[in-house]
């Protein structure tokens, strides 16, 4: 479950100098030995805004009010109904979500889970909200009833070592630099923390302008080469990947998105033909990719990638 804000604001770091926060009125404030070197953070709506502004793509304007920058329509009613249609929830996501829970009660009565990119609860993530023994830190660049601050997972403002485990579903394909972003999930988790992470492979710009990456699934376990490997493959396959394809095919031909659904619809069917291709022909026409690993001291090497490998070519 969520922790409670004013908990998380305990734990909250400047992310220009990595130092404490202390509430000062409607701000929050660093501390520093030099003293015109503090950095104040305001808040939005009770929402701690944690961002330094000089290195991220976000602007100040952006964080004023607690939307995203990015238009995500709401889906209710016959549009619900239609969305979870064409957007079924993965197995795989599922059997992973179970896995993940399973290797982080084994160690830790409640751990510490943190949730980068939480704005919008992702897809079969739910438990993490719900169950009372996950203590949940949840950020993302707008405020939500399911985040507790906003910040930029550039630069993390959390200190080292705090967390036992970091979930970052559908998101590193929207950051400029993905790398940095790893290292800072490696930087916040503890000894043999674990991260779980899912991103595209094979699908199209979906965020506009915020729309950065894609990863072939040995490309995304070598993104993750400071964790130690317990599970790696495909969320969704082939079809999905073709399903993808006719959509943005007909929306450039008729020059409709609404066209583009209009065939997606009638092709939704495509997707579930994913779980009668062989994993390792799906992995090489993957939808997306998933990585779940261990924090470890070393990197795995070069010729340990290419040995990694388990598509059908």
């Amino acid at each position: 479950m969520l922790l409670e804000r004013n908990q998380v604001i305990e734990l909250l770091r400047c992310p220009k100098h990595q130092t404490p926060l202390t509430i000062d009125g409607q701000n929050l404030i660093s501390h520093t030995e030099n003293p015109a070197l503090s950095s104040k953070y305001e808040f939005v709506d009770h929402y701690p805004i944690v961002i330094d502004f000089d290195k991220s793509i976000l602007n100040k304007k952006d964080t004023e009010g607690t939307a995203s920058v990015i238009n995500r329509p709401a889906y209710e009613g016959l549009s619900g109904i239609i969305k979870r249609v064409l957007l079924p929830r993965s197995k795989a996501t599922k059997d992973n979500v179970e896995l993940l829970f399973s290797e982080l009660l084994k160690k830790h009565a409640k751990p510490r889970v943190l949730m980068v990119g939480g704005g919008t609860p992702g897809q079969s993530m739910e438990p993490f909200y719900e169950d009372p023994r996950i203590e949940l830190v949840s950020f993302d660049i707008y405020a939500s009833d399911s985040v507790q601050f906003v910040a930029d997972a550039h630069d993390i403002p959390l200190p080292d070592n705090a967390f036992d485990g970091v979930i970052i579903q559908a998101v590193l394909e929207h950051v400029l630099d993905p790398e940095k972003v790893v290292s800072e999930i490696y930087r916040v988790l503890k000894d043999d923390g674990i991260v779980y992470a899912e991103t595209p492979f094979l699908q199209h710009v979906h965020e506009g302008a915020y729309d950065f990456t894609r990863y072939t699934e040995s490309g995304h376990r070598f993104l993750f080469k400071n964790f130690e490997l317990i599970k790696s493959g495909t969320t969704a396959g082939a079809g999905t990947q073709l399903l993808w394809a006719i959509e943005y095919f007909s929306r450039g031909i008729f020059r409709s998105r609404n066209i583009g659904k209009i065939f997606k619809l009638l092709f939704f069917w495509l997707q579930y033909l994913d779980s009668l291709i062989p994993e390792s022909y799906n992995i090489d026409a993957a939808s997306g990719v998933f990585f779940a690993g261990r924090k470890q001291s070393k990197s795995i090497s070069d010729e340990a990638i290419v040995s990694h490998y388990g598509g059908a070519q």
